[in-house]
């Protein structure tokens, strides 16, 4: 895993920097995208698995339900693995879990490849159903009157 990451992926223009911090035992892989300026996958080196977590958007002040809903249909849609969390303070994140037993160059790829494109396609408008005024499907929502 380490030749890799350090190796053909941190050679890939969208990773910004890989970095393994052995006192956790931690790996960071910090990429960009157009959707977002950067994002930073975390792979946690168990005892029988590698764990994954990307930060993905802060805990919105309003619009929970429908960011909720949202983020739960794209649980069943193609993340191969991955899904969305909420974390203990209400951030959401992407995680997931690879025994190693089936890790390979290849699957470390696809996760990868599935982390950056959650970010690149669904980033945008998740942040506009949390902090702006988009419904559940990314349409616009009608602007709200104010009480006389």
């Amino acid at each position: 895993m380490a030749a890799h990451l350090t190796g053909p992926v941190a050679k890939e223009p969208y990773v910004q920097h890989v970095e393994y911090d052995p006192e956790i035992p931690r790996w960071y892989l910090r990429f960009g995208c157009d959707g977002r300026d950067a994002s930073t996958i975390y792979f946690d080196l168990g005892q029988r698995s590698l764990r994954y977590e990307l930060y993905f958007m802060p805990d919105p002040p309003a619009h929970h339900e429908e960011l909720y809903r949202w983020l739960l249909h794209r649980n069943h849609h193609g993340l191969y693995g991955a899904r969305f969390s909420l974390g203990p303070d209400g951030d959401v994140y992407v995680v997931g879990r690879v025994l190693y037993e089936h890790l390979t160059e290849e699957e470390l790829d696809r996760v990868i490849g599935v982390c950056y494109e959650l970010v690149e396609t669904w980033f945008q408008t998740a942040i506009q159903i949390g902090f702006g005024r988009l419904d559940r499907t990314g349409k616009p929502l009608a602007p709200q009157r104010e009480a006389d």
